[in-house]
């Protein structure tokens, strides 16, 4: 398995030695579209179908390609070096980012991640239908945590980076509305960590939702799009 050390050769800080903020990291080069400069590419290296819907919705012009990395390979390493849920999404956002960035010299690209925590128990996206159910089973009647990474580099170089933590209280669901939401939902689920997707019928599997509600579908966007127009993406 690769340890922290391979980590640190794609160019990511130890999480150990790095500040966790949950507010933003801003750089201060700016430049505004609204003054005649050709907008800044941009690129979101996330397959995410949440993401890209979200940028898409905001009139964000960008291209996509998403960063192969082995992020199970990469949570198990952090975790064994006692990395917590939020440093975990922030590193992987960082590493799918500079993964493209190194490709495309000059262009701002987009990474994130996102992270769930339920008394320590990290939950990933469930394989199929049955580990959804199993998802939905040991989330019910719980407190979780969402943990939301984004980050902009450019050549390699991360420029900005913002966290959001949501705390999402799930109903104490019966099995017979376990049964019933997965069959109505069926495979989309699978794309989403927890097995719920908050714009559709995954509101309701909740009791009480404090939060971004952008964080949770994926991506801060406000405090992304804030960044986006002092670096000549998008007009001011």
């Amino acid at each position: 398995m690769r340890g922290i050390v391979s980590l640190q050769a794609e160019g990511l800080p130890n999480f150990r030695h790095k500040k966790m903020i949950t507010n933003t990291e801003k750089s201060d080069q700016t430049s505004d579209v609204s003054n005649g400069e050709a907008p800044v590419p941009l690129i979101l290296a996330s397959g995410s179908v949440s993401r890209r819907s979200l940028l898409n919705n905001a009139g964000v012009a960008f291209e996509v390609e998403a960063a192969h990395v082995d992020e199970d390979e990469i949570k198990l390493a952090l975790r064994a070096e006692g990395a917590s849920a939020a440093q975990t999404a922030e590193t992987l956002a960082e590493l799918k980012a500079q993964r493209v960035s190194r490709r495309y010299p000059g262009v701002l690209v987009i990474g994130a991640d996102q992270m769930l925590d339920c008394n320590g128990v990290w939950f990933d996206k469930p394989e199929d239908l049955d580990h959804a159910a199993g998802h939905l089973t040991a989330l019910r009647g719980k407190d979780h945590q969402l943990l939301s990474a984004v980050c902009v580099m450019r050549d390699g170089v991360r420029m900005w980076h913002h966290n959001e933590l949501a705390t999402l209280t799930m109903r104490d669901l019966s099995d017979t509305f376990i049964r019933e939401y997965l069959e109505a939902a069926g495979d989309d689920v699978l794309s989403s960590v927890g097995a719920y997707q908050l714009e559709g019928l995954g509101i309701q599997l909740f009791a009480r939702i404090k939060g971004d509600y952008f964080s949770i579908l994926g991506l801060p966007l406000l405090p992304l799009l804030d960044f986006l127009r002092g670096h000549g993406v998008i007009a001011k």
